[in-house]
């Protein structure tokens, strides 16, 4: 009896191995499935025009490192938008996610990554280097600006055309748009992705690379 039950009992392991393995695949398996897709829909994405918004006006802020940074240190680059604050209760964390996800696809390009704070009272250069350590954000590829509230309303409202709000209405908090924004080389503003839409990275890498063909470093 005992050895009639060894087949049965090494068949049933080896079933609930093979079971096991298959339940640790299936994750990775799914996310190498979605990049593949997200790679062919940005190859064919890539194909459409891309339009011009206007030029982004000269800046000179503070990054991350409490380093000037401005155009001076984006001049001949594409570089990519967003505008945000360390303790949004909102949608700022989907936002910097979404600015995360762009940096591998593009870690062998010299495509820049800036987000600007609108609550710059609070977001010094130090608390922004926290919240960079926390978005793994690549040094040297991804500031994290800050400076006069003034300059940094007037170039959200008047440089980017982005609708923002800093705060001293009746609800005390800044509002500000949810929108990344790609600039060219010539400091053009081509396109502009909501980040709350699931496509809005696929869309953003699709136009960041028919810049990156249309203007060659």
């Amino acid at each position: 009896m005992k050895t009639a039950s060894l087949p049965v009992e090494r068949g049933s392991s080896l079933s609930a191995l093979a079971w096991k393995t298959t339940l640790i695949l299936i994750p990775f398996v799914t996310a190498a499935l979605l990049l593949w897709l997200r790679h062919i829909e940005v190859r064919a994405l890539a194909q459409r025009t891309v339009s011009s918004y206007g030029t982004v006006p000269s800046f000179e802020l503070v990054n991350q490192n409490a380093q000037p940074f401005g155009s001076a240190q984006l001049i001949g680059k594409i570089w990519i938008a967003d505008f945000i604050f360390t303790t949004c209760p909102g949608p700022c964390p989907m936002i910097s996610t979404r600015m995360s996800e762009l940096q591998k696809p593009l870690e062998k390009t010299d495509v820049h990554l800036v987000s600007f704070t609108v609550d710059p009272e609070k977001d010094t250069p130090e608390v922004l280097r926290g919240y960079a350590e926390k978005l793994h954000a690549q040094s040297g590829r991804w500031d994290f600006l800050t400076g006069a509230q003034s300059a940094i309303y007037h170039l959200s409202r008047d440089g980017f055309k982005l609708a923002f709000s800093d705060g001293n209405e009746e609800t005390g908090i800044s509002v500000h748009s949810t929108r990344m924004v790609l600039v060219d080389r010539h400091g053009e503003i081509r396109g502009y992705y909501e980040a709350t839409e699931a496509d809005a990275v696929t869309k953003l890498l699709a136009d960041t690379s028919h810049l990156l063909r249309e203007q060659p470093k």
